[in-house]
């Protein structure tokens, strides 16, 4: 499973309802690869506040544990 967030320094963006907070990864905003222009939206209007801001695929696989 692939999904895009968007980082910043090495604080994630969690949207929140009155505009987002810096997070670690587990409470990060995610969003599948099909709302790509979304997220680079988002990032576009954030950029000029959060120096540094990225999008970043995450690559999610699933093994066995033992």
């Amino acid at each position: 499973m692939e999904l895009l967030v968007l980082k910043s320094g090495d604080s994630y963006l969690r949207i929140i309802a009155d505009g987002y907070e810096l997070v670690n990864m587990s409470k990060a905003s995610v969003y599948p690869l099909m709302q790509e222009e979304k997220v680079k939206s988002l990032c576009q209007s954030l950029k000029d506040e959060l120096e540094g801001l990225v999008i970043r695929k995450l690559i999610i696989t699933e093994t066995d544990h033992v």
